[in-house]
């Protein structure tokens, strides 16, 4: 079953007692994660961004090639890395291998928009759980990447890995962009729906963005994409840090 051709069981479907299951222990290794890691050095921060980069980048060699059997080379929606939760691989490995901006560029999708796609595909695992049972490795897969996004942005801002800034946005937007423009490439040469910014994605909150833009569905996913997860996280983040501020104030006097 664990490698099992797609419809050849049946799939665990969404907020079925799978889906539950695998939320609890996703969210459960994380808790566990970062009760070890959250006393850790920046060089040891480092360290482990690098080895879950490279296994992450490792399982998903094997999820295409996985893919390439079960579906068509041309159905590139099902194996091209290059949708908003796959930035994670190429932010990881600009963390863990460049320096100076590109690694920057890394290190600021990992400490904002990389828990913003984790969280939204651990609840509407829309891309694994539809297909496949839950314990395929298709499905655990996903709960772990998706899992890794979430535990890696709270241990960079948790151990202040990074100090981010308002005008690291633009860092994140170029990523973003980068990856749009290679999906629409694609998109309209194979007539897919890469990075969701070309067609309608049905029973999904997309299907609301499609209704309600129309003509304009292309370029407004493509710029909130690009700005909105980034100002999301950054804006909670510094509420954080002035409540934080306030409540060690008070226990001064």
């Amino acid at each position: 079953m664990f490698f099992a051709k797609a419809g050849k069981y049946e799939a665990c479907k969404l907020f079925s007692p799978g889906h539950f299951t695998l939320i609890i222990i996703t969210f459960m290794c994380i808790v566990v994660a970062l009760k070890k890691t959250i006393h850790k050095s920046k060089q040891e921060v480092h360290k482990i961004i690098k080895i879950l980069t490279i296994i992450i980048v490792g399982l998903e060699v094997v999820k295409i090639c996985f893919k390439l059997q079960d579906f068509k080379i041309i159905n590139v929606k099902e194996w091209v890395p290059l949708y908003y939760c796959s930035l994670v691989l190429y932010a990881g490995i600009l963390s863990s291998f460049a320096t100076g901006k590109l690694k920057r560029v890394g290190d600021v999708f990992l400490a904002t928009g990389s828990i913003v796609g984790g969280l939204v595909f651990i609840i509407l695992p829309t891309t694994s759980l539809p297909t496949y049972p839950a314990f395929h490795f298709i499905s655990i897969h996903s709960f772990f990447l998706h899992g890794t996004m979430v535990y890696l942005t709270l241990l960079i801002n948790l151990t202040n890995y990074i100090e981010l800034e308002k005008k690291d946005g633009v860092y994140f937007a170029g990523l973003v962009l980068i990856a749009c423009v290679a999906a629409l490439i694609v998109n309209i040469k194979f007539n897919s729906n890469l990075m969701f910014i070309s067609k309608n994605f049905p029973n999904t909150p997309i299907e609301l963005i499609y209704n309600v833009t129309g003509i304009l569905f292309t370029p407004i996913m493509i710029i909130a994409q690009m700005f909105l997860p980034f100002y999301g996280v950054y804006g909670i983040l510094k509420l954080f840090k002035k409540m934080k501020g306030k409540k060690e104030e008070k226990n001064e006097f």
